[in-house]
């Protein structure tokens, strides 16, 4: 609410008279976050092959974090489940089955989420460069993993976007702004722009273009090449459209950047892509700019690409934090990329015949 003004002037004299009598500006009351509430239901269901000795299952579940409060959860299993922490902290889920029978296993877990608008300080005035203290306690934020690069490549490019600049807010900026600039989400030309299996630093640089995680793959790793600690978050979004209908809502991720005195710095590169300019919605890409996007695509909109740099929508839900995930118990087939639905291993080996669906009702808004 304004403060109210007892008389009516033009507005330049009305300043001038409030500056020279040393009187405060009128400000808007500070924005307070969003709020939804949905239940949510994660359905995964395993194909059991022929002669399998050992079955063993990884899945996500909700991650509890200062914006989301999760209640009523519940899983139901044909075999025990056990809850343990990946190497990344994350509360992962974990069934194993030894000579399994049967043709499928399925996992249904289901819960509460209540998650609250990340409306986060991105002034730079507030911050300060980081220190090589700051750096050495967070080193597991610096360094490479499988496809998130750092490499004499990656530093030159990251050098050569932010500079001389230290601060880590603006920092941060050039090189969202850079990714902004020169890589395009596949989404809006699914027939001319392709995305990665995997999530590749590599592969969004080279071909200037891919999903989500090929997005946040490359800014993360010019974030740790310019030495600011960063981190890739797994989650799905929970889009109005596909409220309360029985298909399958898929994943999404976003990164986070740490920054002195203010925390973590969420930012969402990929969706703000879409709002960078129109994008023609068509027969070809309706339905990807649809689960890309929390609140719907309604055309090129620049407060939109500021709100994903400090801000996040509240529409979200969290499944893990991190890549070259090591499980517990540890899977024997390798790291794991991500853990945004399941991991599964057959004997040893990774296996990959199995479905994820991802379904919600929003219960209240506020």
């Amino acid at each position: 609410m304004r403060r109210s003004i007892p008389w009516r002037l033009p507005f330049s004299l009305m300043l001038g008279v409030m500056l020279i009598m040393g009187a405060a500006l009128p400000t808007p009351e500070a924005a307070q976050p969003k709020q939804a509430t949905f239940e949510i239901t994660n359905t995964f269901a395993v194909t059991v092959p022929k002669q399998a000795q050992t079955l063993r299952i990884w899945f996500a579940v909700p991650q509890d974090d200062v914006e989301s409060t999760i209640e009523n959860f519940k899983v139901e299993a044909p075999y025990e489940v056990r809850y343990s922490t990946d190497s990344e902290g994350n509360r992962v889920g974990y069934m194993e089955i030894q000579q399994p029978k049967g043709e499928q296993v399925t996992i249904r877990e289901t819960f509460t989420l209540t998650r609250r608008e990340i409306l986060g300080n991105v002034d730079p005035a507030q911050t300060r460069p980081l220190t090589e203290a700051d750096r050495a306690s967070m080193a597991n934020d610096l360094k490479p993993s499988t496809y998130v690069l750092v490499n004499d490549e990656m530093k030159a490019l990251a050098a050569q976007i932010v500079g001389d600049e230290d601060n880590p807010v603006t920092m941060a900026r050039k090189l969202y702004d850079w990714t902004l600039d020169n890589i395009e989400y596949w989404v809006k030309d699914p027939e001319r722009l392709k995305a990665s299996s995997v999530g590749s630093t590599e592969y969004c640089l080279r071909t200037k273009t891919g999903n989500c995680t090929d997005f946040h793959a490359l800014y993360t790793s010019l974030a740790r090449s310019a030495g600011l600690p960063s981190r890739i978050v797994y989650g799905s979004l929970l889009k109005p459209t596909l409220n309360g209908m029985d298909v399958d809502a898929s994943y999404h991720c976003w990164v986070q950047v740490y920054v002195p005195n203010l925390d973590w710095l969420t930012l969402d590169v990929a969706v703000a892509d879409i709002y960078v300019s129109g994008v023609e919605v068509n027969d070809k890409n309706a339905k990807l700019m649809e689960l890309t996007t929390a609140m719907g695509y309604k055309g090129a909109d620049s407060k939109m690409v500021d709100y994903y740099f400090g801000n996040l929508d509240e529409r979200r839900v969290v499944w893990s934090v991190g890549r070259d995930l090591q499980m517990d118990p540890a899977q024997e087939a390798g790291p794991v990329n991500a853990l945004s639905k399941m991991y599964v291993e057959v004997d040893g080996k990774a296996y990959d015949d199995w479905t994820r669906k991802f379904t919600y009702k929003e219960v209240q808004a506020h």
